[in-house]
């Protein structure tokens, strides 16, 4: 049975837009089904993208509000489109410890670093300006700490040869955007 899942972002979305084309005609298309993309930005211009692909979407601006009452809002409003897994693409706001137990092992997350060495926004200039040869790309469960949760799994980044942040940015988004429903993909079949 195909998986619900509801997309979280915050910003343009190239992850969820990545993740929408694998469940129309893709990887992703026996294994899932995208029914809603959330955002708490109402300028995320990610949201245009779902729409123009005939995705719901709804945002709930969070700005100004306390993170509890938000997310309080959030869980509200999901209840009824009986969501099996939430998933993080760029989602740029730390999740209340009553949404993470409300959806306990079931919200995922992609962070363009390995998770043990940098947490946090900036891991591709963190790379860069540490002249890392390698980095990574790791998929991983959200618990209540940023970017802590279990990891599911971990893709290796070759960037020796690259001399600016630009060059780094684009092959790890293009390594995060493949490897996203790859993982997706496993994880859902794994429990059928």
């Amino acid at each position: 049975m195909k998986k619900r899942i509801a997309i979280f972002i915050s910003g343009r979305g190239s992850n969820m837009d990545a993740i929408l084309r694998q469940t129309r005609d893709g990887i992703l298309r026996d294994a899932c089904e995208l029914v809603l993309v959330f955002s708490n930005n109402p300028e995320a211009k990610g949201l245009e993208t779902a729409k123009n692909a005939g995705v719901p979407t709804e945002c709930i601006a969070s700005k100004g509000k306390k993170r509890e009452n938000f997310d309080k809002e959030v869980i509200n409003f999901l209840e009824p489109f009986k969501i099996d897994y939430i998933i993080l693409a760029g989602y740029m706001r730390l999740l209340s410890p009553l949404f993470i137990r409300t959806y306990q092992k079931r919200i995922i997350n992609i962070h363009p670093a390995d998770t043990r060495a940098f947490q946090g926004v900036g891991a591709y200039d963190w790379a860069y300006k540490n002249k890392l040869q390698k980095t990574y790309a790791t998929v991983h469960y959200v618990d209540e700490g940023m970017d802590t949760g279990d990891i599911i799994e971990q893709r290796e980044l070759d960037i020796s040869g690259m001399t600016t942040l630009e060059e780094i940015e684009k092959a790890g988004l293009a390594l995060e955007h493949k490897m996203f429903s790859e993982v997706l993909k496993k994880l859902f079949e794994n429990e059928q």
